[in-house]
């Protein structure tokens, strides 16, 4: 089971899931660090330095590709199979394990020096990687690079690894900050009721806050940051292909879209009733966050999860696919399990965001008891460091194609967020009734129970909408009440109840709201079944260790916006796709995306998930190959330079002639 830990914070187990593994995933000190390979050990130091960082799914998906890289390169290139990503090197060694870790600890080091160096963190996370350096007993003062030492040919992975991300096309150099793209809408304030500034009701809207906090507690001054990665589809992938990609052209950019869903429902075109109901949906799931109203539900594997790709139809498992015993039911309150989900997956102050989430999970799979480290299920046994830099280099292949793919996305169809719709259309009124008050064709559509007009009748003393008296016309959504009713978040629950439309909110707290960048298609979703089908294909089984991964939510200690839980409640999942996709309901649960979000992520990522693991077994046997990274300096922008990779064997030898070749070569 996982644990919670006091590094959480004042509560035990808050929201973000660096509580996920703690206890045996997140173990850093010395003692516990010498039954982990030195791979792993790195890995622990930057998802800490993530926590510690700017909330940046994209930013930190590539930070754990591009080290990734950095420990297969330093490990393959002293082995006589595998084919290194970006070195073009290989070296003997007397102690071929020893000079690995070494080379490894030298790459990461200077990686993570440049990579957090102007981090919110830096003042915790540079002596970091000090202390790890100095626990392995290496003299982070040799710098050089030119030599067959470990340290140099780690300090010169380090280099390469480093000046590929300079030419990614991620715009690194000027803090990947937005080069065209500019939000059509001016932004809303979500502490003052309705959306009067919504001129587009289809597309991205940002958010003025007093201050901004994001995901990981920065405190952002001036209002509001600028979208983030919208322009993300045109950084260099894995195994993104030309076959998978279509260009679009906005404003004199070209928009990058991977695996193109096609459009989202939008207003005011022939997709309307499903934009309405898709949103309708995210304001019925806030009124179900509630542990008090008596309903009840079994959260465990024997009734949740087994589902079919891009649907929620499972109902569980008869039993557990590994044991072959029954799961016992886990029967809790729906509106506890709902809110778990819903802050579980979020991206709370101390996530490691969604990239980070899923080498955690990796992680604890790994420390699972009685895992054997066979490549995909099969094979010999491999020892701690293989199986770790191997896991890292296809997971964080997976997951940067998954930011690619997905804010590629996000940047062209630049679509609304729920708090925007919802308001947005109930500003409007209704359109249920043309007979009744605030009648308008692209209003919300009434719903009893969940969406209503307050009249008279409904605000005479005793009614449901007695407290909205001289509100008349305007519309009521039964939902998480929202901020305004948490005094002490340790002690207060908003509850669920009648609420003016015009100031529903997104189950997150007042300083956050929503994230800062377009909706469709949901990146967790993407991120999740992208990791979900990797973790399946390299361990080689779909299910968790012993058919069951559990985290425990312990009572009235685990919840962050509102106090909670009211009980005792475990997470459970028999697969990892279990957990994807509950990842991508969480995110309908607390008001950051619609179902038509969701989807469509779900069928990106198992496709984004299947290829990078082929390519990254590509990789493993040796017999992978690719363009110089340095033959391109932006899109279809050729510079000089052969362009010729050969295998290790010499016996391949491949001249990309052209843009769309490279693109085929997996570029």
């Amino acid at each position: 089971m996982f644990h919670s830990h006091s590094s959480c914070g004042a509560r035990m187990g808050r929201a973000s899931i660096v509580c996920l593994m703690i206890g045996v995933a997140l173990a850093s000190t010395q003692s516990a660090r010498a039954t982990e390979s030195v791979a792993r050990q790195w890995n622990e130091v930057l998802l800490e330095s993530i926590r510690r960082d700017f909330a940046r799914p994209t930013v930190h998906a590539r930070n754990l590709w591009h080290t990734s890289i950095a420990m297969y390169d330093a490990w393959a290139v002293y082995g006589d199979d595998a084919f290194p990503y970006l070195t073009n090197e290989y070296h003997t060694a007397v102690d071929v394990q020893a000079a690995r870790e070494e080379t490894i600890s030298y790459a990461m080091y200077r990686i993570l020096r440049w990579r957090f160096a102007n981090s919110p963190g830096a003042a915790i996370s540079l002596p970091s990687f000090d202390a790890l350096m100095n626990d392995l007993g290496y003299d982070i003062n040799i710098t050089t690079t030119g030599l067959d030492t470990p340290a140099s040919v780690g300090n010169r992975i380090a280099q390469n690894v480093l000046m590929f991300g300079l030419n990614d096309n991620s715009n690194e150099q000027n803090g990947y900050a937005n080069q065209f793209y500019h939000p059509i809408n001016e932004p809303l304030v979500p502490s003052l009721p309705g959306n009067p500034t919504l001129t587009d009701p289809n597309r991205w809207q940002p958010l003025s806050l007093q201050f901004f906090v994001d995901q990981a507690g920065n405190i952002i001054p001036f209002g509001y940051p600028e979208a983030l990665g919208p322009e993300w589809g045109i950084v260099s992938a894995f195994a993104l292909t030309a076959q998978d990609l279509t260009i679009y052209n906005r404003d004199g950019f070209d928009y990058w879209v991977y695996h193109d869903p096609g459009p989202p429902a939008m207003i005011g075109t022939p997709t309307e009733a499903t934009y309405k109901s898709a949103f309708e949906q995210v304001v019925e799931w806030s009124g179900l966050l509630d542990p008090t109203d008596g309903s009840m539900i079994d959260i465990s594997p024997s009734a949740r999860g087994n589902n079919t790709l891009g649907t929620n139809d499972g109902h569980g498992y008869d039993k557990n696919p590994i044991t072959g015993v029954m799961y016992p039911p886990q029967v809790v309150p729906a509106g506890d399990y709902y809110r778990i989900l819903a802050e579980f997956w979020a991206d709370g102050p101390d996530s490691e965001t969604p990239p980070g989430t899923w080498y955690v999970l990796a992680n604890y799979v790994s420390d699972a008891p009685g895992l054997q480290k066979r490549f995909q299920g099969q094979g010999p046994v491999l020892d701690d460091l293989q199986w770790d830099v191997k896991l890292y280099f296809a997971l964080g292949a997976t997951m940067h194609d998954s930011a690619v793919a997905a804010w590629g996305v996000k940047g062209w169809y630049d679509y609304i967020r729920p708090v925007s719709a919802i308001r947005y259309m109930c500003d409007l009124g209704q359109c249920s009734d043309p007979q009744a008050a605030s009648y308008h064709p692209q209003g919300i559509n009434l719903k009893p129970g969940a969406i209503e007009l307050v009249t008279l009748d409904t605000t005479t003393v005793g009614e449901r909408h007695e407290h909205l008296a001289g509100n008349e016309g305007k519309i009521a959504v039964k939902a998480w009440r929202g901020p305004d009713y948490i005094a002490n978040p340790d002690t207060d629950t908003a509850g669920v109840g009648w609420i003016l439309a015009e100031n529903w909110w997104p189950y997150q707290r007042p300083s956050f709201v929503t994230p800062p960048f377009p909706g469709y298609v949901s990146g967790h979703s993407t991120f999740s079944r992208a990791g979900a089908e990797l973790m399946a294909r390299f361990t080689g089984s779909p299910y968790f260790p012993g058919g069951l991964g559990e985290f425990l939510c312990p009572q009235n200690e685990y919840l962050v916006f509102e106090d909670g839980p009211s009980v005792d409640v475990t997470l459970q999942w028999a697969s990892y796709y279990d957990a994807s996709d509950e990842c991508s309901l969480s995110r309908i649960y607390g008001g950051i995306h619609p179902p038509a979000d969701d989807v469509p992520g779900r069928l990106m990522g198992a496709v984004i998930g299947g290829d990078s693991f082929k390519l990254a077994e590509d990789y493993f046997e040796g017999t992978a190959f690719e363009a110089v990274k340095d033959c391109f300096t932006g899109p279809g922008e050729k510079t000089t330079g052969e362009c010729v990779r050969v295998d290790r064997d010499g016996d391949l030898d491949v001249d990309l002639e052209d843009y769309s070749a490279l693109m085929l070569a997996n570029e």
